[in-house]
């Protein structure tokens, strides 16, 4: 090796390669397999809820009286119910009716949430007060008793529970962003762009939002665990999703029976399994998603 070459070695170092932030998050969820096995099966909820036609063998809503309470069988994969309905076909139709539960639930408080919380971050003062005060009298009553009230006096349906979860629900994101703006606000990059007269609209959603959404992510995560029980409950109690749609809640309504809870639990096992795993499987990908986006480990 030559004087050169020695100087050079030993004042330049190896060149290495800065992955961004999203890079990084995506190298620590991959090594969180729970987290993954668990993407994967919500993956595959969504894929079946999306394609809930193709892949149901049969009609749910279609009855059978000479097929009635039918154990399972090669022609039945889960049976049927007690009207003669295929059961894996409403199975399949409940995780579609689940997912506009969700879907519509998550991103109407989650939206709230955002507005709320961005004002009262950003304004501070009166404002700050006002929405704070009225989180918390959302989060002093219980969220099941304000649900039925609601829902007996407007009637049980699919639209009237995504609005009531998500009018409901708000608050604990609008906690989250109030809070990461209360400690961006002060950062250089928003005293510049307020010294050059940039809108405070623009500051709040353009510059402020985008650097506090990690922890929304990981919110509206665990927001749709909620959302998935809380539709089977009102559903169980007749007071969700209203009969004949296939719905997980409403399949469970069989297991008020003693008879049926005894003798045919293929008509209660399936959708209670189905709730349970869809809920373990969006906590735990929650989970490995907030230490994926933990803003000390991504530094």
């Amino acid at each position: 090796m030559t004087v050169t070459q020695g100087r050079q070695s030993k004042f330049f170092a190896p060149e290495t390669r800065v992955q961004s932030p999203g890079r990084k998050a995506w190298n620590r969820l991959k090594r969180h397999r729970l987290a993954l096995v668990s993407g994967g099966v919500v993956i595959l909820w969504v894929f079946v809820s999306i394609f809930a036609p193709s892949v149901a063998p049969c009609d749910p809503y279609e009855t059978n009286a000479k097929a009635m309470r039918k154990p399972p069988s090669a022609e039945h994969l889960l049976g049927t119910d007690l009207v003669g309905r295929d059961v894996l076909s409403r199975l399949i139709y409940g995780a579609r009716t689940s997912m506009e539960v969700v879907l519509g639930a998550v991103t109407l408080y989650v939206l709230i949430g955002i507005i709320m919380g961005s004002l009262a971050g950003y304004y501070g003062g009166t404002v700050d007060s006002i929405i704070t005060r009225l989180i918390d009298i959302l989060l002093c009553f219980p969220m099941v008793l304000i649900v039925l009230t609601f829902v007996s006096i407007v009637g049980p349906s699919l639209r009237n529970v995504i609005l009531i979860l998500g009018l409901l629900q708000w608050p604990s994101v609008a906690r989250y962003v109030r809070a990461e703006f209360l400690s961006l606000r002060e950062r250089d990059f928003v005293t510049a762009a307020e010294a050059i007269g940039v809108r405070p609209t623009s500051i709040m959603f353009k510059h402020i939002l985008p650097n506090a959404l990690s922890p929304v992510i990981v919110i509206a995560t665990f927001g749709v665990a909620t959302s998935i029980v809380t539709e089977a409950a009102l559903s169980f109690l007749g007071w969700g999703v209203p009969l004949p749609t296939a719905s997980w809640g409403n399949m469970l309504t069989d297991a008020q029976v003693v008879a049926v809870l005894q003798s045919m639990p293929w008509l209660w096992l399936p959708p209670g399994l189905a709730i349970g795993i869809a809920m373990l499987a969006v906590n735990f990908f929650g989970d490995g998603l907030r230490d994926a986006l933990d803003p000390q480990m991504l530094i």
